[in-house]
């Protein structure tokens, strides 16, 4: 595709950040490619909230109007206790904060198609391909991908996620910016209805917790545990993650052993530790990173999907703003945004600790009384 200002650049990731940021890039003026490892966009995944600035990104993107016209409705969340007693319930009106016109809950699917479709005939997209070199040069970055192919690019944005490819190739280890949250989680999506649709229902043991979420004739499974330590596994087996899944919550009680059995024969299964990315710059050189590539907050913040989409959008602007310019545009970036992130990644470590996964029967009891959404 030709640019109008002449620049090409390259995102890696066919996510929530690399689509936002190749629509708002492209808005102004920027050739865009997008590189995905798979064959088609990212759908998979639990639904995603679009919350606060993100709602007006969505907007400038064009979306809004389908995201709303298909937002997701909490009504209640319910706390349980193991003999399937209900400890305490939060009723949701549209006045509550999850209800607002500025906090959208939205399937993780109809967000991406909505914004691959407005994309699909301005952006070039290489599926299932990914960037294997990268080097800077005095016209740009040379990039080599797995098919063995080579082109140059004026920047390259890394929106592959918290495992990120660009990161690891270009600023160092995941290791050297990953901070461990002493928890793990899985997330398990089955295509019918384990209880009421448009409820949340949490149950919580001692340093445990499992969390229904039911919409669209859905429900997500979601089982989190507290972890002094890391786990040493093969993140490919899934088998082996699984069984950490069971080997943890076996015999827990409420309806632990039911969805214990869910977790082992569905497909859609997703396993990781609770982990934020802290990094002293996002920027490196002609290469960025948006999203959870950068500054993963952890899905405890319940705002991977907005810091995604506002990231995006503080990248195109500061881009737009300064010409082009790499040097100013980047430092603009990263300067603007990092108190918003910090801010973000501090709650989360909160939420982890006192609303997700309590450590003792009191701090389960305090939060199961608490009468708004957290």
């Amino acid at each position: 595709m030709e640019s109008a200002n002449g620049k090409k650049v390259l995102i890696s990731g066919a996510s929530i950040a690399g689509l936002s940021t190749a629509c708002l890039l492209n808005k102004v003026g920027y050739a865009v490619t997008v590189v995905e490892q798979a064959s088609e966009p990212r759908t998979a995944g639990a639904a995603v909230d679009i919350r606060g600035t993100a709602v007006d990104v969505s907007k400038r993107m064009g979306i809004f109007d389908q995201l709303d016209a298909n937002r997701l409705r909490v009504e209640r969340i319910e706390f349980k206790e193991a003999d399937g007693s209900t400890a305490g319930s939060i009723v949701l009106g549209n006045d509550d904060a999850a209800n607002q016109d500025d906090d959208i809950e939205i399937e993780r699917d109809i967000f991406i198609n909505s914004l691959f479709d407005r994309l699909v005939n301005t952006v070039t997209f290489m599926f299932t391909n990914s960037i294997t070199a990268l080097a800077e040069t005095n016209d740009g970055v040379g990039v080599t991908f797995r098919d063995g192919t080579r082109q140059t690019f004026d920047l390259v944005i890394g929106c592959d996620g918290l495992h990120s490819i660009v990161r690891n190739r270009w600023f160092g280890h995941e290791a050297e910016y990953a901070y461990f949250m002493e928890a793990y989680f899985s997330i398990t999506t089955v295509d019918k209805l384990l209880i009421d649709e448009k409820t949340m229902q949490l149950f919580n043991v001692p340093n445990k917790a499992i969390t229904l979420n039911a919409y669209n004739g859905k429900t997500d499974i979601i089982f989190s545990f507290f972890s002094e330590n890391e786990i040493s596994y093969d993140y490919r087996d899934i088998n082996q993650q699984r069984a950490i899944i069971l080997n943890q919550f076996a015999g827990q009680g409420w309806r632990t052993n039911e969805l214990l059995a869910e977790v082992q024969q569905s497909g859609k299964f997703y396993f990781d530790k609770f982990c934020q990315l802290k990094m002293p710059s996002w920027t490196k050189g002609r290469v960025a990173l948006v999203g959870d590539a950068g500054y993963c907050a952890s899905p405890a913040a319940g705002m991977g999907a907005s810091l995604s989409v506002i990231g995006a959008a503080a990248l195109a602007d500061a881009l737009e703003k300064h010409n082009g310019n790499p040097a100013l545009a980047f430092q603009e970036y990263n300067q603007t945004l990092r108190p918003f992130i910090e801010e973000v990644q501090a709650t989360a470590e909160l939420n982890v600790r006192d609303n997700f996964i309590p450590r003792t029967e009191e701090a389960i009891r305090q939060r199961n009384t608490q009468l708004t959404a957290f």
